[in-house]
């Protein structure tokens, strides 16, 4: 049969897809982008505006799919199964548990055989799927961690995901030697939650001592991570990793706010000092380290005054780059029936001062890489000539290459900047 696949949200559903790719594939499917038999539709629901997004798309697909059977998987799926269900478009709703069995429930449904199963709650084990490039990327992605425990009051992931799991060293080294054989040039780990990695584990081993073994078997590659708690970048966390030449120099450390009565209402686990502690730690061990973040604007009660002290909090951090969002109410968290709900109109007066001073920020970032020689991670051309790929840092460059080359590591020194993107010309 052939099967189309739609991706919503975050690094951990794009991994997810294309395992479900896999999966379809080593059981004698074939993957396809339209006309499909089976359409399974990979669903987001960190905010209300990723619910609206996912029904959109399940009205997309059908249209261009009138025939196909249509399964909705993901978080979406696991939380609003009834919002799910009572949708025309969807035939089939599998949630965030046992995935190794979507491919065979969907082949059966398309068959005519009634599936009206509801979405299995995540399992306490780590389900092990197959590792790989999503479909039209360069970079592979990882999942080593599953699930999440800190049930931060604005967010439903915990109850979608639910505890904390991970995979074993072993299986994590093993899917890395399979990636290598690929030809793979750089690896994102990646998780709900990375930073508890090894909890459920035996002899409860850390984030660090599994990058660092990732980093040691796999010297060859590089090694990047995606999102990142600040507790995690402690001083034997950055002390580790700093002897690891193959770890990519970005780190994603989560924010939300630079006021600690914000961060408390939110129940982070970490005040605005404990931030830029970590954030000067990893400056030291990491020296011209790129440092991203996230922002939550407008959190419920937020006042000017509170705004304010994070705007100054992160022009100390000096942030590379910051992922800025509206606050969104998500039903089913405790943040949604605070008081103290800040207008639209003010959460988009205050985000796009916060774009503005990201957008400041990461210019000053990049002008300081002018003359510098970086490895270029060579994904898609751009034009004649020119090919775009990712440094061992976060940001894009532009590669004047003769020879081009998608997944090629080049050397290139950076000749030039405009705006928020490098340029640079291989050696």
């Amino acid at each position: 049969m052939k099967f189309g696949f739609y991706t919503l949200g975050c690094k951990v559903n794009r991994f997810e897809t294309q395992a479900l790719e896999q999966l379809a594939r080593m059981q004698g499917h074939e993957v396809v982008s339209r006309d499909a038999d089976i359409f399974i539709i990979n669903t987001c629901t960190v905010t209300s505006v990723s619910d609206h997004k996912n029904i959109r798309a399940f009205h997309k697909i059908r249209k261009e799919n009138p025939h196909a059977v249509i399964a909705a998987c993901g978080c979406f799926a696991q939380t609003n199964p009834d919002k799910v269900a009572a949708q025309p478009e969807v035939d089939l709703i599998c949630g965030t548990g046992d995935r190794s069995s979507i491919i065979v429930r969907c082949v059966e449904a398309a068959q005519g055989r009634p599936d009206s199963k509801a979405p299995e709650a995540p399992g306490r084990a780590f389900e092990v799927l197959p590792a790989g490039v999503p479909a039209g990327r360069t970079r592979a992605l990882l999942k080593v961690q599953d699930g999440c425990d800190n049930y931060c009051s604005y967010c439903i992931i915990p109850y979608a995901r639910g505890h904390v799991r991970s995979m074993s060293f072993d299986t994590v080294l093993q899917q890395v030697d399979g990636l290598k054989r690929q030809g793979v040039h750089e690896i994102v780990l990646t998780g709900i939650e990375i930073a508890a990695y090894g909890r459920d584990l035996p002899g409860h081993p850390g984030i660090a001592d599994l990058i660092s073994a990732v980093c040691k078997h796999a010297p060859e590659v590089r090694i990047r991570l995606s999102s990142l708690e600040p507790r995690a970048a402690d001083e034997a966390f950055c002390r580790e990793l700093s002897r690891r030449p193959n770890l990519a120099y970005h780190f994603h450390l989560s924010l939300q706010s630079g006021c600690d009565t914000v961060l408390a209402r939110m129940n982070r686990k970490y005040t605005a000092a404990q931030y830029l502690a970590a954030v000067d730690r990893l400056r030291r061990y990491f020296p011209g380290c790129s440092i991203t973040t996230d922002l939550i604007i407008g959190f419920p009660g937020e006042s000017q005054e509170e705004f304010d002290q994070t705007a100054v909090f992160v022009r100390e951090c000096r942030f590379a780059d910051m992922h800025v969002f509206p606050y969104s109410p998500r039903e089913g968290t405790p943040a949604a029936g605070m008081d103290g709900q800040v207008p639209a109109q003010e959460k988009e007066r205050r985000a796009a001062q916060m774009k503005g001073l990201a957008k400041e920020m990461r210019h000053a970032f990049l002008s300081g890489f002018m003359g510098q020689e970086l490895d270029v991670l060579l994904e898609h051309p751009v034009r004649d000539g020119v090919w775009a790929g990712h440094a061992q840092y976060h940001f894009t460059v532009e590669v004047e290459t003769p020879s081009g080359g998608k997944n090629r590591m080049a050397r290139v020194i950076i000749v030039g900047q405009s705006g928020e993107r490098l340029y640079g010309k291989e050696i």
